[in-house]
């Protein structure tokens, strides 16, 4: 975990700040901010409660050259852009894609020692990769050497899966630089938790049935039959829908005539200008072939259901009252006990997620309703819990209400991480004497 054997003399600014993931990490360097920017108000007020300094607000609007001097920059800049679960448009998002521009213009203006950027994996995918080489090209123009590399939470010893890149630069290059190294823990959630906290919001009933579905299909499946490792869709169950070829959007509602929709609907009785309606969601995206991933989980699934058909035509009725996204399942639990009451849980878009005891779920950029779940206890994780799992259990103030705190730790930075990311470059580029306006990093 943290070693807090050494600290230096430096100063750092933290650009789309949040709660302040990345202050927390560099103050326990001896690092001292001199600039921060957020355009959220709450979260300008939470991080000048915490932190005894006033945010700035939009970046775009902030002159580089009237940031102060600082050795670090620290920026996770918006990851909506670029994330799988958004628009993906990166650089083209008109609100959010183009700050890093922001970014290197103040790197370029200010010149520090060095930066550290954090945003999400599929940052180096995006657009076949060309995003990223843009962004690479652009930090290799100002001058600095540069890497990247995938960490997460749980490879320091916290309960939590949540892969985010890290781009470091250096202005003297990165020779004698290392990442730090990812390790095995043994880990479990509770490390995080505090036992039946009374401030936490207890699951609603309508939560609770759509649970005790659930565990019916868990308990209703045969010993002898292995539980899916792909997503559940249950909307699949009875559906013969086509869905390799040409789309059910390409073929339009007249070629679908002859099929069932969701749940084994028969489209012959519905119009053919409502058929695709009563599709899953996924099906009546407007593409002329379905993606191979997608081809697969529907095959998967159907012959799931036909080989399984016995014990899952009495229980399917149950699951038709509620919203498409709760009638999916991802069983991330290879091998436990049939009980969903002995897990993590979390509604996502994707389904209900089941996850061991060991890792909460990643943290997202969280609505209420998608705020962790603990099954044990029936209850929802709190803020407080939240915090801990960002390594940033230390803050006195989190935004109010509950749901600007939600979102806000959902799309923090790990302090842990990023601390370990940051002792080993001031570590490696340690010097005794301040030259011109180069890094002085003296030790403590």
């Amino acid at each position: 975990m943290r070693d807090n054997s050494s600290k230096y003399n430096f100063r750092f600014i933290d650009l789309f700040a949040g709660v302040g993931g990345f202050h927390v990490a560099l103050s326990r360097l001896g690092g001292r901010c001199v600039f921060a920017s957020e355009i959220d108000p709450v979260l300008q007020s939470t991080y000048r409660e915490n932190f005894g300094l006033t945010p700035s607000g939009d970046l775009k609007e902030i002159s580089p050259n009237a940031v102060p001097s600082h050795d670090v920059l620290c920026a996770g800049f918006p990851c909506q852009p670029f994330s799988k679960a958004g628009d993906q448009l990166g650089f083209l998002c008109d609100r959010q894609g183009d700050l890093f521009q922001y970014v290197a213009k103040i790197i370029d203006a200010k010149r520090p020692a060095f930066f550290i950027l954090e945003n999400v994996p599929n940052i180096l995918k995006h657009n076949g990769g060309k995003t990223y080489q843009l962004i690479l090209n652009k930090l290799k123009a100002l001058h600095y050497d540069v890497d990247e590399h995938r960490l997460s939470p749980h490879h320091f010893g916290i309960p939590q899966i949540r892969d985010r890149v890290y781009i470091i630069g250096a202005k003297r290059g990165l020779t004698q630089f290392s990442w730090p190294e990812k390790k095995v823990f043994e880990l479990n959630v509770c490390d995080v938790l505090d036992s039946n906290p009374p401030e936490a919001r207890p699951l609603s009933s309508r939560v609770t049935e759509c649970l005790e579905v659930w565990n019916e299909f868990l308990h209703c499946a045969p010993s002898s039959v292995e539980l899916p490792s792909f997503p559940i869709w249950s909307m699949e169950f009875g559906a013969d829908y086509p869905y390799m070829g040409k789309t059910p959007w390409a073929r339009g509602g007249r070629g679908l005539v002859s099929n069932k929709g969701s749940h084994g609907i028969v489209l012959r009785d519905i119009k053919p200008q409502e058929r695709l309606a009563v599709l899953p969601s996924y099906a009546r995206t407007q593409e002329d072939e379905f993606p191979v991933w997608k081809q697969n989980f529907i095959r998967q699934n159907r012959e799931f259901y036909l080989a399984n058909k016995k014990w899952i035509d009495p229980w399917l009725p149950k699951i038709l009252k509620f919203p498409p996204s709760l009638q999916k399942l991802e069983w991330n639990i290879k091998g436990g006990e049939r009980d969903i009451w002995k897990y993590v849980i979390q509604f996502r878009a994707s389904g209900v997620r089941l996850k061991r005891p060991t890792t909460a779920p990643s943290l997202v950029a969280m609505t209420i309703t998608q705020v962790p779940i603990i099954a044990w206890e029936r209850r929802y994780m709190t803020p407080q819990e939240c915090a801990n799992l960002q390594s940033l259990g230390s803050l006195k103030c989190h935004p109010t209400p509950v749901t600007k705190a939600f979102k806000a730790f959902g799309n923090a930075v790990n302090a842990e991480v990023v601390e370990a990311i940051a002792r080993q470059l001031l570590r490696e580029y340690l010097v005794v004497s301040l030259r011109d306006d180069e890094l002085a990093l003296i030790a403590a």
